[in-house]
């Protein structure tokens, strides 16, 4: 990228979209366009191609989805698929249709099979099985969007990268416990508990594994990925936590360890997943914050700004 092209982050008002636009701005780009849902209905054909058409972006990082969570996944598969399905669609055909030098596109984790085929997952094994029964219509848009993203490389010669993400987080995230993500959910649950000095009930029994990235590396991950590979190309820390650790850490941080309450009748998730970082490391990129430091970070960020804080 250059650093007077015209950058449109969708999905830019989330948590990444809001990092990305703050560590673009560090380094010096200024045209950055982040859209919201309120800024355009990408589920709208008509409404993303005319607002495509007219602001021209050079390069896209494609971060808008329709997030359900892990219950909501279970429970409204044909809504998630279809949703996602259809801004996953519209966005990459508005970026071939305005000639879009290259687009960033989030993938997830969930696109992977499962059992999995080898540990670490590397990208090329995305085919190689079903997805988990409990993400699989989540994860089929993603890989939707993968080949759609593999057949415009063909037949348009639009660069890509296909990004399969781990579990991010960080401030400006939506903290939503019934369909939100785990680690924001607990955030939210932990900081609600200490207010009343109630117990923290906690979905599983903490044993499922996985990689988890503060949103500010991730948004740097991004960037790197954006000027250094094409292709699809894993992003995580390349250390992998229990969901138990991420309780632990935020039940000493809030000195509620005595508080915790594990909700054995709610879903686990897939046991254990992890990734082959070797794309992105040759990008090289590095995490600057360490799992205790992000969570430290995103718990006084919710507890200073929970009344306006997605939810």
């Amino acid at each position: 990228m250059d650093i007077k092209d015209k950058i449109l982050i969708t999905g830019g008002t989330g948590m990444l979209g809001t990092f990305l636009s703050q560590e673009l701005k560090k380094v010096g780009y200024q045209n950055i366009l982040a859209v919201g849902g309120k800024d355009c209905d990408l589920m709208d054909w008509q409404k993303t191609k005319a607002f495509f058409a007219h602001h021209m972006p050079d390069y896209v990082f494609h971060l808008a989805a329709a997030v359900f969570g892990i219950m909501g996944n279970m429970q409204q598969k044909g809504l998630s698929f279809f949703h996602n399905t259809l801004i996953n669609s519209h966005v990459v055909e508005a970026c071939r249709l305005n000639n879009v030098k290259k687009i960033v596109a989030m993938g997830s984790g969930a696109a992977y099979p499962y059992p999995s085929p080898e540990l670490p997952l590397k990208e090329e094994s995305i085919w190689f099985g079903l997805p988990h029964p409990a993400e699989n219509s989540y994860g089929h848009s993603k890989r939707s969007m993968l080949a759609q993203l593999i057949a415009y490389k063909e037949n348009y010669n639009i660069d890509y990268s296909f990004v399969i993400s781990c579990n991010l987080y960080g401030p400006y995230d939506k903290f939503d416990t019934e369909f939100g993500h785990v680690t924001p959910s607990l955030v939210r649950k932990f900081y609600e508990a200490k207010q009343t000095n109630s117990h923290v009930s906690t979905w599983g029994n903490g044993s499922a594994q996985r990689d988890f990235l503060y949103g500010e590396d991730a948004a740097n991950a991004l960037i790197h990925i954006m000027d250094n590979t094409s292709g699809a190309v894993n992003i995580g820390s390349g250390s992998v936590y229990a969901i138990k650790d991420i309780v632990n850490i935020l039940a000493d941080y809030t000195g509620l360890s005595d508080k915790v309450v594990w909700d054995t009748t709610k879903p686990n998730g897939q046991d254990y997943r992890a990734y082959d970082l070797t794309r992105l490391n040759d990008t090289g990129f590095q995490p600057k914050y360490s799992i205790e430091n992000g969570l430290h970070k995103t718990y006084d960020w919710y507890a200073k700004n929970y009344k306006h804080a997605r939810k």
